[in-house]
């Protein structure tokens, strides 16, 4: 198994030993692709779903600010994690993936400019502010490619709306101590447009960044197109 130059500090790490164990048998990181090709932009439909969910969330630098004010400007791409998680098919799986959209939009000014990607833990007991700018900027090389966020809550109270209202369930684990982290969840990423409406929900199956960038720029292609009816 190879690990791409410039994936992100630990997670690599993470993959490796887990397959060097004899644990999983996964892809590099970030690499995992489906077994047939991404559809072409703009020749099929995202229907919304339904409205995302809001709530108050704190970022990097600790200030608190409404989910659905972060959303307003930009396509969306969230992904639920916890910087603890040390499943290779989860967390770090999932980082890896918005990891290779994030690399994408160095190349397309597009995407660059009208996509963002939110990193949200479900852990705030452990992830703080400070952690998560500290796992952060374990992804932002530097400063090209399109905005990518790092969110925390201030805990349960703020949490738990959030995750009900995207139906992403996380439960403790009966020994805190499991090497693969302390919480059982289900991988959920969600493309939400800039009405605030979720137009895609990937699991671990569906999880591949062309499909992911196939279905941003539909959606670009989808608003040039309202745009010119006006």
């Amino acid at each position: 198994m190879s690990i791409p130059r410039g994936a992100p500090r630990g997670l690599g790490t993470l993959l490796l030993a887990a397959v060097l164990a004899g644990t999983f048998a996964v892809p590099a990181l970030g690499r995992y692709e489906t077994e047939y090709p991404p559809p072409t932009p703009g020749t099929y439909r995202l229907p919304p779903i339904k409205a995302a969910s809001d709530g108050r969330v704190l970022g990097t630098d600790g200030k608190a600010c409404k989910l659905s004010d972060l959303m307003r400007s930009r396509i969306t791409v969230l992904s639920f994690i916890y910087t603890r998680c040390g499943d290779p098919r989860a967390c770090p799986f999932a980082s890896g993936v918005l990891y290779d959209v994030h690399q994408a939009t160095k190349s397309d000014p597009q995407l660059a400019d009208n996509l963002q990607l939110l990193t949200f833990s479900f852990d705030p007991e452990h992830d703080t502010p400070t952690v998560m700018a500290q796992y952060g900027d374990g992804f932002r090389v530097d400063g090209e490619g399109c905005e990518w966020r790092f969110l925390t809550t201030a805990g349960p109270k703020d949490l738990r709306p959030i995750l009900d209202g995207y139906g992403q369930r996380v439960d403790r684990k009966r020994d805190p101590d499991d090497p693969m982290g302390p919480f059982n969840h289900v991988v959920r990423v969600y493309l939400v447009d800039r009405a605030g409406m979720i137009r895609n929900i990937y699991s671990f199956g569906l999880l591949d960044s062309r499909l992911l960038l196939a279905d941003v720029r539909t959606l670009l292609l989808e608003e040039r197109a309202h745009a010119s009816a006006r």
